[in-house]
């Protein structure tokens, strides 16, 4: 889809659809009082009939519009005529767009910028209608025979003032940045597994250092990993034919001498359980395992975009976890590149074993912060839903920062407690961890294990399973956390 700014009257442009705000008890958006004088008060007289009523997310769609180069006009619900909250927002954005389902709309101009949100400006109003927008359109048609979807919209124009034309041309490029990273992500997981492979995923690194001249990309092999020490990263791979890569996508934006924001995204293309093997319902949805190592890419990707002024290390560990004769089995004793002996007491915890590795590797940047984000734990899922990320971390200001970013973002987290008494759930007999703490908490046992391995940095962990993917009848990715990602890098860019 392509996406443009543009300022003239109303009354003057062309398209096949425009979508305008109405407040609850029949009150019209500055841009629909604007045209609904230009119409003989068409709008007031639709309105009139009491076919919506303004609550927000409600729709009607005007199928003809007399003596107009405009086709269709699209109400959309806004609420009581009060600033919206940023959820109130997205709520109206995503019913206006999934009102133009199944019909042969084209080109649609959007006013909805000129809404009052709570706490925000003209620039990410903006962006959100793009964003929104593109998540909504989104369908995997790869590896189908038919590729036709559910919209033909083509062109997206997003209508503004001259004295807010600044700020949305900001928001123009930011939200084109962020859908494309987002695109990529769902893309890259819905991939199947035969096709997505570790290799696969180091050539959409390699392609994308091509694009961008900020961005450089190296691949470590199974080979380098063994001279490093990263026995526990290499104990999950031992299962597969597709051979481990560890992945490191280099921005350079800042200062030569500026530390990196290091992101590590897990990027298990596919997780059977190895030895600790998972049941057979819903393990095609182990593909989504590597929705971390996605987001890292995809993040990468619109941060190198948008220029930001930031070095950020960008390290996907990439593998697969399968059953094998010479896969891992359970009471099997690893050593971690930290040096740190780990009792395997399941392989299906094995996400943490290729990001335990990741994170002593990551002190080799120097790295101002490092933020691991991972499919983790099905616990999480069952603590918080599908609404929020899990977050934990060992420092309070980046865990702050992350908050702060997610409400923004709408791309919601909820911290969990790092506490020390945690930590006895991981002793073991024999080693000096064992890779799992029991029934209780997995969660942030997970995240407590995870810190062992990262006491010489500030870190925080997101435990996106249950907000990665959705399962169902809309099974597909999300494409989250970017937008959050994505926030936190503005947010320590530009303050």
């Amino acid at each position: 889809m392509d996406y443009s700014l543009e300022t003239a009257s109303l009354d003057t442009l062309s398209c096949d659809c425009l979508i305008l705000g109405l407040y609850q008890d029949q009150q019209l958006s500055a841009s629909a009082k604007t045209l609904n004088e230009s119409t003989q008060e068409l709008l007031a007289k639709i309105i009139a009939r009491a076919d919506i009523a303004g609550k927000n997310g409600e729709t009607v769609l005007i199928n003809a519009v007399p003596s107009n180069t405009i086709d269709r006009i699209l109400l959309v619900g806004l609420g009581e005529n009060q600033p919206l909250t940023i959820k109130n927002y997205r709520k109206a954005l995503v019913s206006a767009i999934n009102s133009l389902k199944k019909t042969t709309i084209s080109t649609v101009v959007c006013t909805m910028a000129d809404c009052a949100v709570i706490d925000v400006d003209s620039a990410w109003k903006t962006r959100q209608i793009i964003e929104v927008f593109s998540d909504t359109v989104y369908q995997f048609t790869t590896c189908k025979s038919d590729k036709e979807t559910d919209f033909n919209i083509k062109h997206l124009v997003i209508a503004s003032s001259d004295n807010e034309l600044a700020l949305a041309k900001t928001g123009l490029q930011q939200g084109k940045a962020i859908a494309e990273g987002i695109n990529l992500t769902k893309h890259l997981a819905d991939l199947p597994g035969n096709i997505c492979t570790p290799s696969f995923l180091a050539d959409q690194a390699l392609a994308l250092a091509k694009t961008y001249t900020k961005l450089e990309v190296s691949i470590l092999e199974e080979a380098d990993m063994v001279k490093l020490g990263m026995g526990a990263f290499l104990s999950v791979s031992r299962g597969s034919r597709q051979p481990a890569k560890l992945i490191t996508l280099n921005y350079q934006g800042g200062e030569a001498n500026s530390k990196p924001i290091v992101l590590i995204g897990k990027g298990l293309t596919f997780d059977a359980g190895g030895i600790s093997l998972k049941q057979a319902p819903g393990m095609d949805e182990m593909k989504y395992d590597m929705c971390g190592g996605a987001s890292v890419l995809g993040t990468l990707l619109a941060a190198a975009q948008m220029q930001l002024p930031l070095n950020i290390i960008g390290l996907v560990p990439s593998s697969e976890n399968m059953p094998d004769g010479d896969a891992n089995k359970p009471g099997d004793i690893v050593t971690s590149m930290a040096g740190k002996t780990i009792e395997v007491l399941n392989t299906d915890a094995e996400g943490r074993l290729l990001l335990c590795d990741t994170l002593t590797y990551a002190e080799r940047f120097n790295p101002d912060v490092v933020i691991d984000l991972a499919t983790l734990t099905g616990a999480c899922l069952v603590a918080l839903g599908r609404v929020p990320s899990g977050l934990l971390g060992n420092n309070d200001d980046l865990c702050d920062s992350l908050i702060a970013a997610s409400i923004t973002a709408n791309d919601s987290l909820w911290r969990l407690p790092l506490w020390e008494e945690y930590q006895e759930q991981l002793k073991s007999n024999f080693a000096d961890l064992a890779n799992i703490g029991g029934k209780d908490a997995g969660t942030i046992t997970a995240a407590c294990f995870l810190s062992h391995f990262a006491e010489n940095f500030n870190w925080a962990h997101l435990d996106i399973a249950g907000t990665a993917w959705r399962t169902g009848n809309n099974k597909g990715a999300t494409g989250r956390p970017v937008p959050l990602l994505i926030q936190y890098l503005l947010n320590k860019a530009y303050g």
